[in-house]
């Protein structure tokens, strides 16, 4: 674990402390392999890694003990290793509800989300998901991107844009910190390699008991494939082999171990024939390295595969942000029927007040690129606040009223 002189700062770093200021717990939440733990240890004095067997035995035994005089605040690493001491948390923060007590770090979702849930009005949930552009190169203190855009702030760029090789690079490299900050890029492919092998093996039946390892790998493979489309089920289900039911238990998994996400359709009655499918994602665009056996030239000679990919890593980008964002917007996409019009993705701000965005890959879009994102802007009038065509080109220029061409790197700049 890096020393804190050794830390790079991350962006939820700041949010951390402030709940902490004035919250009893926090609860950490992400990919394995983020980061989480050690993030959660620059805030820590007391480390517990319950996913370590010596340091998790006197927390199955009597996690109620094991807690009692631990100098605080307390980082619990990897919770769902001993589900049983949340209930001890639970009771500690009952008794004293002190601020900066507890931080909590899980590497699974679907136990947020359950009936039983004993940290209801007790802990706040923050994502982490892998380090962005942003956070590699050490810029977490400028405002997030939608921030910038809803107060109407000009986007900078950095002193050098990247062209499409180079973004394709940079997306293909990822954001999991060992291998993005620390290997080459062979390493880097082994690594990803081990760790799809470790989530498929290790993971999945640590947390729904044993699954055929080939099929599912299959059926990720189909979904790195289609990442940042509106999928059909019988499109995943078909190429791994499997029946439906399958597939769908697949997809649960998977996106509760947080490798994949789909991002719903937004809606509105303003609109008509909205489809309600959602857009799936991988969490990381890296992740296609090891699932589909590509690098960046294998990339540039596929047209859709560098649409799908570009999509992919901008999505990362903004859902490592949301929890930044002072307006706490959520994630969609949009999409009519047929395909008539759609919208990759949209912040939604609240009160049906958005900021969207389209994903091209070329270097100077032009008003066709636009098109819909000024259909979305004629129907909506004030509630669209703005739309942002990102390319790969090296300028920003006006696309329409409201509307901009912004270079993908501006979410760094």
């Amino acid at each position: 674990m890096p020393s804190m002189a050794d830390y790079r700062p991350r962006l939820v770093d700041h949010l951390l402390t402030e709940l902490l200021a004035s919250l009893p717990a926090v609860l950490l939440v992400g990919p394995r392999a983020t980061g989480k733990t050690t993030t959660a240890a620059q805030h820590a004095k007391t480390i517990v890694r319950l996913d370590r067997e010596p340091e998790a035995i006197a927390f199955r035994s009597d996690p109620d003990a094991a807690l009692r005089e631990l100098e605080e605040p307390v980082l619990l690493d990897e919770w769902q290793m001993v589900p049983g001491v949340l209930g001890a948390v639970k009771r500690a923060i009952d008794g004293d509800f002190r601020p900066g007590r507890f931080l909590i770090t899980g590497s699974v979702r679907a136990e947020l989300e359950a009936a039983g849930w004993p940290m209801t009005g007790r802990v706040v949930r923050v994502p982490l998901y892998g380090m962005t552009v942003k956070e590699q190169l050490g810029r977490v203190g400028t405002r997030p991107l939608i921030d910038r855009i809803v107060d109407g702030e000009a986007l900078a760029l950095p002193p050098e844009v990247p062209d499409l090789r180079d973004y394709v690079d940079i997306a293909l490299r990822g954001g999991y910190p060992e291998p993005v900050l620390h290997l080459s890029a062979a390493d880097r492919r082994n690594w990803l390699e081990s760790y799809v092998e470790q989530v498929l093996t290790r993971d999945v039946p640590q947390l729904d008991g044993p699954r055929d390892p080939l099929r599912m790998r299959r059926w990720l493979e189909a979904y790195a494939l289609n990442s940042a489309g509106v999928v059909s089920d019988a499109t995943l289900y078909d190429a791994a082999g499997v029946d439906r039911r399958t597939s769908v238990a697949y997809e649960r998994l998977l996106a509760n171990l947080l490798v994949i996400d789909a991002v719903p359709a937004w809606t509105t009655r303003r609109l008509r024939r909205l489809t309600q499918a959602p857009k799936r994602y991988l969490v990381d665009p890296s992740l296609m390295v090891a699932l589909l056996r590509v690098d960046t030239a294998a990339v540039m000679r596929d047209g859709n595969l560098l649409g799908r990919l570009l999509d992919t890593f901008v999505a990362s980008q903004l859902r490592a942000e949301l929890p930044t964002i002072s307006s706490r917007p959520h994630l969609y996409h949009l999409r009519q029927a047929e395909g008539r019009n759609e919208v990759d993705l949209i912040a939604e701000l609240g009160a049906e007040r958005l900021v969207a965005f389209e994903v091209k890959a070329t270097a100077a879009p032009g008003s066709d690129d636009a098109r819909h994102l000024v259909w979305l802007r004629d129907n909506l009038g004030d509630r669209f606040v703005a739309g942002v065509v990102f390319h790969t080109g090296p300028r920003r220029y006006r696309l329409g009223d409201g509307i901009e061409a912004v270079p993908i790197c501006a979410l760094w700049a």
